[in-house]
């Protein structure tokens, strides 16, 4: 883990419940996880505003927050696990840890945790308390992930990057104890760091290598796997990438069928019911979800829904890149791995 990568600001925490699924989440948690805390915050103390408009401002922010958690944006970046010292805030001498450890094998690959844009490629990032080779990505909306510690660059300085793709491998560069990822997110500014686990989870992102968690109004390429998956099923929806109110319908029948709660969430209890194991000479719309979910993380596959030699290829890279077992066969552990 980090020797260092500290930063001398408070760190910004949220109540913690280990039975709640975002880890004890608050409102205001999810708000600030969200890099909306402070807007909340000024709309409730503006003293020029009335209870209506008060009320009605609440209201917008909510929305705001609602429209961009769990939608399907984000990513995990790594695959690995937490070390013991390694959490975001752990001491580091008369400072904080300003990340999360993730610590697995040198040359393990690591994803873009969101689209944006390359603005930093260099020694520590050229942020003050990091060291190794390191990366800053700009998501827009004055919200930075930064990835420490690599062994090499896969992208250039300005690049535009999509989430889940193949930006770098984990190393050991720096001051640290062994090779792993140290990852940050920074929300209002770049230097303000933010507690990476819940800032992932309140994007439905399970830092820790579970499941992901897409919600209703979601966009983009894992909805696109959950439609194939969804038309294999035997609901038979347009894979368009969008979870609008037809395929929230259909997920919500399917949910029902299996017992699970029909709130049309497509999380930890419905990932497992969904999916399939599959291996070379498969056929079908569940092959498509599979090569979809590879060309996320930059397999470049075409999505003809059978399970040949070439995706067999992609499958055993996916899986010798982030440290699972190589054998070919897409079961629960590589689709969870691909989808998270």
């Amino acid at each position: 883990m980090c020797r260092s990568c500290a930063t001398t600001t408070a760190p910004a925490e949220t109540p913690v419940d280990a039975k709640s699924p975002a880890h004890g989440l608050s409102r205001r948690g999810l708000l600030a996880g969200l890099g909306l805390g402070a807007l909340a915050v000024n709309l409730s103390l503006s003293t020029g505003a009335s209870t209506a408009e008060a009320a009605e401002a609440a209201e917008a922010v909510e929305a705001a927050a609602t429209a961009a958690a769990k939608n399907g944006a984000w990513a995990n970046p790594a695959l690995g696990r937490f070390p013991a010292g390694g959490h975001y805030g752990a001491p580091r001498g008369g400072a904080s840890h300003a990340g999360q450890d993730i610590s697995n094998s040198t040359g393990t690959a690591v994803h873009a945790a969101a689209a944006g844009t390359v603005v930093r490629r260099s020694w520590g990032g050229g942020l003050p308390g990091r060291t190794g080779n390191a990366l800053v990505i700009a998501h827009g909306g004055n919200q930075y992930t930064y990835y420490g510690h690599l062994s090499a660059y896969r992208v250039a300085l300005n690049a535009r990057v999509t989430a889940g793709q193949r930006i770098a491998d984990m190393g050991a560069t720096g001051n640290v104890t062994g090779p792993h990822l140290h990852f940050e997110t920074h929300s209002g500014s770049l230097g303000t760091t933010v507690n990476p686990v819940r800032f992932l989870a309140a994007r439905g992102v399970d830092l820790a290598g579970g499941w992901s968690r897409i919600d209703p109004g979601a966009s983009g390429a894992t909805v696109v796997v959950i439609q194939h998956l969804m038309t294999r099923r035997g609901h038979a929806l347009v894979a368009d990438g969008r979870y609008g109110s037809v395929s929230v319908a259909a997920v919500k029948r399917f949910q029902s069928s299996k017992g699970l709660v029909a709130d049309g969430q497509v999380g930890p209890a419905t990932w497992p019911a969904l999916v399939y194991t599959l291996r070379q000479g498969a056929g079908g719309d569940h092959v498509r979800a599979l090569q979809t979910a590879l060309n996320k993380r930059g397999a470049r596959l075409a999505v003809d829904g059978a399970f040949g030699s070439v995706t067999t290829t992609a499958v055993r890279a996916y899986q010798s890149a982030n440290r699972l077992v190589a054998d070919g066969e897409a079961g629960p552990v590589t689709w969870r791995a691909l989808t998270g």
